[in-house]
């Protein structure tokens, strides 16, 4: 039986402002089903979007609240109730989305902000038999992912599998960036499992400006115009790197979604509006060069890591990360 290429769907979009946004988000939608094709009435929908930090609200760090409040009235509009929700590392999902002006939205569309608390889950990986990863999100009927295109100085790029870290609860992430964020293969690999297990709905990607450089959030705006939804996330990132001409070789969380064979190749991907050739950039930069992000102790410590591990997790680390075979 012939198994169906996975859509992912591109088009221009200039502007965020909002009636042209709502248009450029249904053209986008349309092939795959429109907003009804993924939310059906009274489904509990989590909003996913990239909330990075607080401090750089005018560097495109973060994904635009002008398509959250669009996503969030198409998903009222076919009887869906939405909900926001991540975990930034340090600092509070709250804290971060009044900076980055989303507070005006959460009042006037009436939408819980919620706060991200772990469970353990089990996975398929050898690396990893089971990861920590919020209730929230995996209770949620739906989950749509709104990630944000950007360089990193650690994993080259952050789209659509990297924002889903954002669903590991806020300190824990602090210790996978000690563990694994030495080694980017394994820490790619962990972030490929992190998003098979939560397996958003549909991912629907922010790249109308986009932010350069060293990111994730050190480097600049840049002008884009493009938007990008999809079903496999894992798709969409590989097609975003045609868009960008960056190889799939030095994104380890595309090289490791490869490996695992769960990503398809760029001629098994079907393209329902633009094609990526059509939307190619020749010149993004990418970071300086190329660093582990590694969360020192101390700074954990006063984030009140250690607090909240001895109290809430219980668990040694060990019990997350498969011991290699001797």
């Amino acid at each position: 039986m012939q198994t169906q290429k996975p859509s992912v769907s591109l088009i221009r979009a200039k502007s965020y402002e909002q009636d042209a946004l709502k248009e450029s988000l249904e053209t986008l939608l349309e092939p795959l089903g429109g907003m009804a094709a993924f939310v059906k009435p009274g489904n509990r929908v989590l909003l996913k979007p990239n909330l990075l930090t607080g401090s750089r609200p005018t560097k495109e760090c973060t994904t635009r609240p002008e398509l959250v409040r669009a996503v969030a009235e198409m998903v009222i509009a076919v009887g869906g109730n939405p909900f926001l929700g991540d975990s930034p590392a340090f600092g509070s999902a709250k804290g971060v989305a009044i900076a980055n002006g989303l507070l005006p939205i959460l009042e006037e569309l009436k939408l819980p902000l919620v706060e991200f608390h772990g469970k353990r889950y089990q996975t398929v990986n050898d690396n990893f038999n089971h990861l920590l990863l919020s209730k929230e999100a995996m209770e949620a009927d739906v989950i749509i992912n709104l990630p944000k295109v950007k360089s990193h100085m650690q994993l080259t790029l952050t789209l659509g599998v990297k924002n889903l870290f954002g669903c590991v609860p806020g300190k824990m992430k602090a210790w996978w960036h000690m563990e694994s964020g030495k080694d980017a293969n394994k820490f790619g690999e962990m972030l490929v499992e992190t998003a098979r297990a939560i397996n958003p709905t549909l991912t629907i990607l922010d790249g109308i400006i986009g932010h350069e450089g060293n990111g994730p959030s050190g480097g600049e705006p840049r002008n884009l115009e493009i938007l990008a939804a999809s079903s496999h996330v894992f798709a969409l990132d590989r097609a975003i790197l045609e868009v960008l001409q960056v190889a799939p070789t030095q994104v380890p969380t595309v090289a490791a979604s490869q490996r695992l064979g769960i990503c398809p190749e760029l001629s098994d991907i079907h393209f329902p509006n633009l094609s990526p050739d059509l939307l190619q950039i020749t010149d993004w930069q990418l970071p300086d060069k190329l660093m582990p992000i590694d969360f020192a102790m101390p700074r954990v410590i006063k984030s009140t890591f250690r607090h909240l591990y001895i109290r809430f997790i219980k668990e040694p680390m060990s019990a997350y990360i498969k011991p290699p075979i001797r």
